[in-house]
């Protein structure tokens, strides 16, 4: 029986472990890559663990989240995050050369190998055959100091792509198809691997484009094969030598598969406010657009921009619309300014924004009240935009330019032919925003502002958890709801006490100062609880506030993770109905607590006692022995300055 890229690229990483689905694995992690949104934290906690140099084979540290330095807050920690990376062997991308994903992607990223970002769209890789997969910081800490990266064995997903795409019909069309069939939870436990013809036919910042908005299925990652387009892509940007080549056998099996022809999709668009709320832009043709906003890590690429520098070319944008465009990179932005597309895209009337993530996480660019903002991003969540009240869609490039010019949106088919973009031959390559780390040995010293506060940190079990329900959430909440991030808190990632009082605000404002005064307690939860961002923040956070343990309905994977290795009980429902019975303010307590986490990685239910009615709620923990141990130390700082 032969192998399927995913299983080939784990097998070829696997540390311990059977790669059966379900199992517990551990694999090698040969590069890492952190945000400055996450990135400071991560380096807090690697500094924690004490190991003096990073043992990847590469790991960077980027800046691209929060680049407006309205304060000295974002300056400050940028400021720790170069100087910590010289320390400790880890190159640093300066803000302005670009968003991690999209110069990863150019500059640093290898088929065949592993790559682990705190950051949810490290899947991003995948698009040149990389297993790039997003987590924790605390995850990507410990694999910066050379220790293996646990996960569940995922299923593999074949999706099998037929014909090729039509006119006006694009990568982004593809994903949201996948997304209108499958959902936000349809990927949960799965690696999405792309075979069949229509691969071929993909550039690879199309792939990429594909693999980035995996992580809005819930997939643990998702793989194109490395084949001649991604050869093609990396000589271009000088880097041939990378090159491997990378394919399933003729045999290889797979747990499910999915056929999307190509040939069939439609433009597509994601109404608000989910990514998965799919309809075609010709059932809602015509709604008037408020603003446009075309970047972020799921369409900046070179092409993306040229093709929307072309459809802009001699026109003018509506008088009533806004339209911003954040190229991807410095080398994007550096090759359109070269070649004129920068003039066409500035003369039709669009604002340019720095290189990085912008519109996109809420850093600048906010809509106006009630407005209407199509994005090219891969998350419409309410309030994400940093203004609640807007309704984000989310949808192609060249959907986005026809909307503009029109101001309404309208299907690009209007526009006449489609323009024909290119890869290039040669990319501009010019590395001077990307610093090495100091040589082995050297002296460096960290630089720390005063907005770096310690971070929480948690405790063994102890033989009862007690508490109170502090809130009670519905399904979907993703880590915006948990831990905002918008233009105003991110300047605080690395100031957890300040951030706390912001907690699960979008919920509901008291929540904060009710956990406060209860001493922490519990956050009961729908189904999917924690989807989106990898930040580790929406667990610092609530540790931070006492909270002890998190009852849902179900868990988005990477909040599971993080909120096990900050020590905190990420608890299952295992009759739904009683999610429905508990009530704001009920008392719970866990008996024996200790020995029921242990008992849960035999399989045991955790048995969780309401006081109000006495009745004990069956819960399940679904935990590795490996995990139990974690919990137990109370948490995987705690566990790997064990010794572990």
């Amino acid at each position: 029986m032969g192998l399927n890229i995913t299983e080939k690229l784990i097998k070829n990483h696997l540390v311990s472990g059977e790669m059966t689905a379900g199992k517990e694995i551990s694999i090698k992690i040969d590069q890492t890559l952190t945000q400055d949104s996450t990135g400071t934290m991560a380096y807090l906690q690697f500094e924690a663990i004490g190991i003096p140099r990073v043992k990847t084979e590469k790991s960077v540290a980027y800046i691209d989240h929060n680049t407006l330095q309205t304060g000295f807050e974002n300056a400050d920690d940028h400021k720790y995050i170069q100087t910590v990376a010289r320390k400790h062997g880890v190159y640093f991308s300066k803000p302005g050369n670009g968003i991690c994903h999209q110069v990863h992607l150019e500059r640093f990223g290898k088929p065949g190998k592993t790559l682990l970002g705190s950051d949810s769209h490290t899947p991003t890789g995948g698009g040149i055959g990389m297993l790039a997969i997003g987590a924790g910081g605390l995850d990507v800490a410990v694999a910066m100091g050379g220790g293996a990266y646990y996960l569940t064995m995922p299923k593999v997903c074949r999706v099998n792509l037929t014909g090729k795409l039509g006119p006006w019909v694009t990568a982004k069309d593809v994903i949201l198809e996948v997304l209108r069939r499958l959902s936000v939870k349809g990927g949960v436990g799965k690696v999405m691997e792309y075979a069949g013809e229509g691969v071929k036919t993909l550039s690879v910042p199309q792939r990429a484009t594909i693999t980035n908005m995996g992580a809005e299925l819930g997939a643990t990652t998702s793989v194109f094969p490395s084949d001649d387009v991604t050869r093609a892509f990396l000589k271009a940007q000088g880097r041939e030598d990378d090159w491997t080549p990378l394919s399933a056998d003729a045999d290889a099996v797979y747990d499910e598969e999915v056929t999307i022809a190509l040939d069939e999709i439609q433009p597509l668009v994601a109404c608000p406010h989910s990514p998965d709320n799919i309809k075609t832009v010709h059932e809602i043709e015509g709604l008037a657009v408020d603003q446009v906003a075309i970047g972020s890590c799921t369409n900046s690429s070179y092409t993306d921009m040229m093709t929307v520098a072309a459809l802009l070319k001699g026109k003018t944008v509506d008088p009533n619309v806004s339209l911003v465009i954040a190229p991807g990179s410095k080398q994007v932005m550096n090759m359109l300014a070269a070649n004129g597309a920068l003039a066409d895209i500035i003369s039709a009337g669009a604002r340019i924004l720095e290189c990085g993530c912008g519109p996109c996480i809420g850093m600048g660019q906010a809509p106006a009240t009630n407005a209407v903002s199509l994005r090219t991003v891969n998350r419409n969540f309410e309030g994400r935009s940093g203004t609640k009240s807007a309704q984000v869609y989310i949808v192609s490039p060249e959907t986005a330019v026809a909307s503009a010019l029109s101001g309404k949106l309208t299907d690009p088919h209007t526009l006449g032919d489609a323009p024909l973009v290119s890869m290039p031959e040669h990319f501009m390559v010019n590395d001077n925003l990307i610093l090495p780390p100091a040589p082995e040995g050297e002296c460096v010293k960290v630089v720390r502002g005063p907005n770096i506060q310690p971070f929480p940190k948690n405790t063994k079990i102890p033989k009862e958890l007690k508490g109170g329900a502090l809130i009670k959430v519905g399904d979907n909440i993703t880590t915006d709801h948990i831990m905002p991030s918008n233009a105003k808190l991110l300047p605080f990632r690395s100031n957890v006490p300040y951030l706390a009082d912001y907690c699960l605000t979008p919920c509901d404002a008291e929540f904060p100062a009710r956990a406060k005064a209860a001493g922490g307690g519990f956050i009961i939860a729908g189904q999917n609880y924690g989807q989106g961002s990898s930040r580790e923040h929406a667990a610092l956070a609530p540790l931070q506030l006492g909270v002890k343990a998190v009852i849902a309905k179900s868990f988005a994977r990477i909040h599971m993770a993080n909120l096990i290795n900050n020590g905190i009980l990420p608890l299952v429902f295992v009759n739904e109905w009683d999610y429905d019975n508990i009530q704001l303010g009920d008392e719970f307590i866990i008996k024996y607590a200790a020995d029921q986490v242990s008992g849960a990685a035999e399989g045991q239910n955790v048995m969780v006692t309401l006081l109000r009615t006495g009745e004990e709620i069956p819960t399940r923990l679904n935990i590795s022995a490996r995990q139990r141990d974690i919990l137990l130390a109370g948490g995987l700082l705690n566990y790997t300055k064990e010794g572990h």
